[in-house]
């Protein structure tokens, strides 16, 4: 579903570096748009160019060609990026601070006022878990406790705008929970949540819509129930543990796999599926039960990205071109391995 008054905004969006006489284009025609209140997940390999994407969307680089918008407004414009919080990826703060001391510098460059912080600090503290670890020097942090801090440090000024790079990178399974529930609480208050993750399971615990981004092209959109709803493929559940012989139940327009104690079933139809029942009752075989199996986001990220690889004949990074002719570009420094 497309957002209405969209917060977030790419249009043709087009980024380009140079590096040794060629042209890497990281992100190439571009088109998203993000609502208010709304959690949108970016996924994609490595050098797909999702922090690139995220750069620019946050005014921090500039498109080559395309347009975006942030509020409406270009994102290189202050106005835009007010109340627009930000966790990069492997965020660092200076170790001689305590947990409350980097809030508090965080929150004087966000404009916030002594008073607010005075109140607002220790309760972003608790709803971080790390109410006891303020007055720790943060070179005793772990990397959990230091991307919990940075989340804190992103949510200081009271954001209607959030973008999160990696937000559960290092953190534990209760950790990450905990983060989630954050995340939900803040969409349930109207906040704009844009997220990059390569944690697919909390993508798809958390996200409303996500899309696929691959070579610097989003290749795949769709809401987290549009993309992983039950498709033909089903669980089939036989009463006791029969020896069966798949050979025997093979028929046109199915394939079978047995998978931990059940059988897996890929159908064409309907029909293929009531053909393949009506085989098994025939070797007499007892059906216990017969259930559609969703696809989960890992499998929907796979098999998108290996059908453009397929398609395409292209790899994981951006394309290649020769340099065209023309003055060196601002930006001459190489993108790293994530497409940067």
């Amino acid at each position: 579903m497309e957002a209405v008054n969209p917060v977030i905004e790419a249009t043709a969006l087009a980024k380009e570096f140079r590096h040794w006489g060629r042209v890497v284009r990281a992100l190439d025609g571009v088109d998203l748009k993000v609502g208010r209140g709304e959690v949108f997940g970016l996924l994609g390999a490595n050098g797909a160019g999702k922090t690139t994407l995220m750069k620019v969307l946050l005014g921090l680089a500039a498109p080559t060609t395309g347009r975006v918008r942030l509020r409406g407004r270009d994102p290189r414009d202050t106005a835009a990026r007010r109340r627009v919080g930000y966790l990069p990826e492997g965020h660092r703060f200076p170790a001689y601070l305590t947990g409350r001391s980097a809030l508090w510098l965080f929150g004087r460059l966000a404009g916030v006022t002594e008073d607010d912080l005075g109140s607002r600090i220790p309760a972003l503290l608790d709803l971080v878990g790390l109410a006891g670890r303020g007055d720790d020097r943060l070179g005793r942090y772990s990397k959990g406790m230091t991307q919990r801090l940075g989340l804190a440090a992103a949510l200081i000024d009271e954001p209607d705008v959030l973008f999160l790079d990696e937000p559960t990178d290092g953190v534990d399974p209760v950790g990450r929970r905990h983060i989630r529930d954050l995340l939900l609480e803040a969409r349930g208050r109207g906040t704009t949540i844009f997220i990059n993750s390569h944690l697919l399971s909390e993508v798809e615990r958390t996200c409303d819509r996500v899309c696929i981004i691959h070579n610097g092209r989003v290749v795949r959109e769709g809401g987290i129930d549009e993309l992983t709803r039950p498709g033909q493929r089903y669980k089939v559940r036989l009463a006791g543990a029969p020896a069966v012989d798949l050979d025997r139940l093979q028929i046109s327009g199915a394939s079978i796999a047995s998978v931990d104690g059940h059988l897996e079933v890929t159908v064409e139809s309907l029909e293929a599926l009531n053909a393949l029942i009506d085989r098994a009752r025939a070797e007499r075989l007892l059906i216990a039960e017969v259930a559609p199996l969703r696809s989960n986001l890992e499998d929907i990220f796979i098999d998108t990205v290996s059908g453009e690889d397929r398609g395409s004949g292209r790899g994981a990074r951006g394309s290649e071109q020769p340099a065209p002719n023309r003055p060196p570009s601002p930006e001459p420094r190489a993108p790293r391995e994530d497409g940067r």
